[in-house]
């Protein structure tokens, strides 16, 4: 497929979580990885980027399962950029099996940001060119993640972000953002369920000190709701995991 990206990885057991299941963390923490290569491999190194203060913001990621890779599973990533629509980039992905079956696909739409003044650029900023490969598409672009307003929501717990989720771009990265979710699950809800879709939409970043209140829906009809904010009520970001039995 000219235009895309393709790399291997093993479920190494620090990927993995109590079950021996890759961590959906872990994952996603994958496919930027896969992205990144991308991105440099078409010639756009990450430290001219950094050093042209740019940098890529996630949006809103929408992942649907046909199952969680498991502990020293080869996963294969497939990514590819569609390009942009208005200020946004358009990125899709495929994970695969050794046998080249259907683990998960992706759809994700992500923001060129000036990283010192924490503002989106439009795509003419990008002093690049970068292949797109429209022609091959998991789907539209994705919804914005939303609580409906008759979902009840409940305080969870409350984290600090500190140093351990601080990515170079100077913010909580995206990825701990699902471990943020994951923790909000019950013992037994871990242990019952697993992932078929996972959406979330990221409002605004969350820097070093910043404390982060997360509300939860029950699970009802197979969906569990989830929203973090600061102290002041701000959104932080909104989620929705649909699940099913193991």
């Amino acid at each position: 497929m000219r235009g895309s990206w393709k790399d291997d990885y093993k479920i190494s057991s620090d990927y993995t979580d109590f079950r021996g299941q890759c961590r959906l963390s872990s994952l996603l923490a994958l496919m930027q990885r896969a992205a990144d290569a991308h991105v440099e491999n078409m010639g756009v190194p990450w430290q001219e980027m950094k050093d042209s203060g740019m940098g890529w913001m996630l949006i809103t990621l929408d992942i649907e399962f046909k199952r969680m890779p498991q502990i020293l599973e080869t996963i294969s990533i497939q990514t590819w950029s569609k390009g942009t629509k208005g200020v946004l980039w358009l990125r899709d992905y495929r994970v695969l099996d050794e046998a080249g079956s259907l683990i998960l696909q992706s759809r994700t739409v992500w923001a060129l940001v000036d990283v010192g003044k924490r503002k989106i650029l439009r795509p003419s900023a990008f002093p690049y060119q970068l292949d797109v490969h429209s022609e091959e598409s998991i789907g539209d672009v994705p919804d914005k993640v939303q609580v409906p307003s008759d979902v009840l929501l409940h305080e969870a717990y409350q984290v600090r972000v500190r140093y351990s989720g601080i990515d170079a771009n100077g913010h909580l990265n995206n990825s701990r953002y699902v471990d943020i979710c994951m923790d909000a699950l019950t013992e037994e809800e871990l242990n019952r369920i697993s992932p078929r879709t996972f959406r979330i939409t990221y409002h605004n970043e969350a820097r070093m000190g910043d404390d982060i209140l997360l509300l939860r829906s029950e699970l009802s009809e197979g969906s569990i709701y989830f929203r973090g904010e600061f102290q002041d009520g701000k959104p932080v970001f909104e989620a929705c995991m649909v699940l099913g039995s193991n």
